[in-house]
C-alpha cells in the first residue's frame, strides 16, 4: 500500500467525506473511529456550489483554510457554545470541508469520560459534531493543523476506504439551504451515529 497522504482527500466533497468515513481522529491521547460525516462544498464560482457551506460567500478570516489545501483542520464555534471540527478537502484555492459529526472513541476513553460527563454510554460520548470537539479536546487554536503532519497535536490516520455499499446516505442535518443534499454519511451498524434532524428552517422540497 502506498504512503497514505492529505492527497487522497483532493477530490470531491462526497468522495472525501466517503474516504474520511471509518478512519481515525486522533487528538492527543483520545482517538475515534470517524462513524459520521457531512460534506460541504465551495462557493458559487467553484465546482461543487453549496450554499448550505460556510464557503459560499467566498474567503473570510473564518473560513480561510477552507480554500487551502486539503487535510488541514477547519474548527468553528457553533451557537456560540460548541466547536465542530473538520476536515478540508479538495484542491488547493477551492473550497470544500468534511464534518465530522460523530465517532466512537477507541483510546482514551477515561479522559473522554471526563470530558463529556453528561454523556450516559460510551457511545455518546462523541455523537454530535459539538460532542466530537469535547471529547477530543479541539479548542480554536488547533484551527489549520496539518492533520497528516505527524508531529501534529492532531491527526488524522486515514484506514482502507470502506467499500461504498456498507456506506449509508441522505440529507445532512439542521442546514436551512440545500437541505435535500444528500451529502450526510454514515456507517449504518455503529450505535455512535446521531439522530437525523431535519432543520424547521429548511425550505419545503419541490415536488
Amino acid at each position: 500500500m502506498g504512503v497514505v497522504s492529505a492527497q487522497e482527500l483532493a477530490v470531491d466533497p462526497a468522495a472525501a467525506a466517503c474516504r474520511v468515513l471509518g478512519s481515525v481522529l486522533r487528538s492527543g491521547p483520545v482517538a475515534m473511529r470517524i462513524v459520521e460525516v457531512e460534506a460541504y462544498g465551495s462557493d458559487a464560482t467553484g465546482p461543487w456550489p453549496d450554499p448550505a457551506a460556510h464557503s459560499w460567500p467566498g474567503p473570510t478570516a473564518r473560513n480561510a483554510v477552507m480554500f487551502g489545501p486539503a487535510g488541514r483542520l477547519y474548527v468553528y464555534r457553533s451557537y456560540g457554545i460548541h466547536l465542530c471540527v473538520n476536515v478540508t478537502a479538495g484542491f488547493d484555492g477551492v473550497a470544500c470541508a468534511v464534518l465530522v459529526r460523530a465517532g466512537e472513541v477507541v483510546e482514551g476513553a477515561e479522559i473522554a469520560r471526563d470530558r463529556r460527563p453528561a454523556a450516559r454510554t460510551d457511545a455518546d460520548l462523541a455523537r454530535g459534531p459539538g460532542n466530537v470537539g469535547s471529547a477530543l479536546g479541539i479548542s480554536l487554536s488547533d484551527y489549520g493543523t496539518e492533520l497528516f503532519d505527524p508531529f501534529s497535536q492532531v491527526r488524522l490516520e486515514l484506514k482502507p476506504p470502506v467499500p461504498l455499499d456498507e456506506i449509508a446516505s441522505g440529507p445532512r442535518v439542521g442546514v436551512s439551504l440545500a437541505a435535500e443534499v444528500p451529502w450526510r454519511f454514515w456507517l449504518p451498524g455503529s450505535s455512535a451515529v446521531s439522530t437525523y434532524r431535519r432543520s424547521p428552517r429548511a425550505t419545503k422540497p419541490a415536488i
